[in-house]
């Protein structure tokens, strides 16, 4: 029940306690979904994160796709100072430009993303994330078995950080090629776990807060024709694997919605109804913040409670 994670929040916020020194015995995770420009929405929830000062509650932070890039920012204590990213009209119109397909090039430049915005025009910092004390866990598909697969334990340097970001966020086809890890090639997270409870439960998840990217009235639909016919002949080439999961999309989506129902202590935090609907690969400044700041508001309304100093405003 939402109410036994509150109160867990609550608990731990008051002992000040930190990952190595509770009181509890519970594990307590954050699951940050993507979706590719609808991780607009779980960005600003990061950034209420950040702002309320609840990342230390946390042991560990699961992400799939733009959510792992969301999680990214907030393990380094970033995620508020580059929220502007999400509107900023450079940047997205750099990492995702449809115009490039007719040239054949990705449509969506996660190389440009993680090796050029995140190194030289808005540092992440690596470091921090190496060094957090909170567990990150950066979700990828395996492109030849389809398997959901947690890249933490792959992840031991600042090379290897950026691959798994890129890995988690490779979208079929939009973003080219799979990405290569260890001679293990992973397209994105969200073609076999869009919302990370599957593997945070296998690892002994007690207790889960999820930001979620998608209304509650929202659903995925399963591939069309058209889109069968294409992304068929893409995966045949660069991932055989990934493709039954991908053709299962809206099957394994009920499946995650199911587990996040049914699990006793889950807090799930939704953009509101009426939230304007942000594409896959949406790059307009103007729905892109409106996102960003609903998400964050969705957050503080829900969760304020847990920390005794008066929310920022603005």
């Amino acid at each position: 029940m939402s109410a036994t994670v509150l109160q867990l929040l609550r608990e731990r916020g008051r002992q000040g306690s930190t990952p190595g020194h509770r009181r509890d015995d519970a594990r307590l995770v954050l699951l940050i979904e993507g979706g590719s420009s609808r991780g607009a929405y779980s960005s600003g929830m990061a950034v209420a994160i950040e702002q309320l000062g609840l990342l230390p509650l946390f042991d560990a932070v699961y992400g799939s796709s733009a959510g792992a890039l969301n999680a990214a920012w907030l393990l380094c204590g970033r995620a508020e100072r580059t929220m502007h990213a999400w509107w900023d009209e450079t940047i997205m119109g750099t990492t995702i430009d449809p115009r490039r397909a007719l040239s054949r090039r990705p449509v969506v430049d996660t190389r440009f993303l993680v090796h050029t915005v995140y190194t030289e025009i808005m540092p992440m910092g690596f470091e921090e994330i190496l060094g957090s004390t909170v567990e990150f866990h950066p979700l990828a598909t395996d492109a030849l078995t389809g398997r959901s697969t947690d890249l933490h334990e792959q992840i031991t340097d600042r090379a290897s950080l950026q691959a798994a970001l890129r890995a988690s966020t490779a979208m079929p086809l939009l973003a080219g090629d799979p990405v290569r890890i260890n001679g293990r090639s992973f397209v994105d997270a969200g073609v076999s776990e869009a919302v990370p409870v599957r593997t945070a439960l296998a690892q002994q998840a007690t207790h889960i807060v999820a930001l979620r990217t998608r209304r509650a009235d929202e659903t995925p639909s399963a591939p069309s024709l058209g889109q069968r016919l294409v992304m068929s002949r893409w995966f045949a080439r660069r991932a055989p694997g990934a493709l039954t999961p991908w053709l299962q999309r809206a099957v394994i989506r009920g499946e995650e919605e199911h587990l996040l129902a049914s699990h006793t202590a889950t807090f799930q935090i939704r953009p509101p109804l009426g939230s304007t609907p942000i594409g896959h690969t949406e790059r307009r400044p103007g729905p892109l913040r409106a996102a960003v700041h609903t998400g964050r508001q969705a957050v503080w309304d829900v969760l304020a409670e847990c920390r005794e100093e008066p929310l920022p405003t603005g």
